[in-house]
């Protein structure tokens, strides 16, 4: 699974109250393909949940690390290549 991003962002700094409307509105303006690197300061498996209701299963979501003091997830927008399929593409299917 790839890490690149084209948008990275740590969340740490950020209250509460405005980090989900940030990272909605940064996500929803992903092409489709991208992904969005998050950084937070603890797990932040509400807002999968809240990506589950509101994105219909049109995100991925890989934990790159998982705490105890940050954890890092990559959601990628709908449209992004399976790991098998960049696999195939770059190398003949093999």
């Amino acid at each position: 699974m790839s890490t690149d991003a084209a948008v990275t962002l740590d969340v740490r700094a950020i209250a509460p109250r405005f980090r989900h409307p940030l990272i909605f509105g940064i996500f929803d303006k992903l092409p489709p393909g991208q992904a969005l690197l998050l950084t937070n300061d603890h797990d932040p498996k509400p807002l999968y949940y809240q990506f589950q209701a509101e994105s219909n299963g049109a995100f991925s979501w890989d934990y790159l690390e998982e705490g105890p003091e940050r954890w890092q997830v990559r959601i990628g927008k709908a449209g992004e290549l399976s790991q098998a399929d960049r696999e195939s593409r770059c190398c003949g299917g093999h």
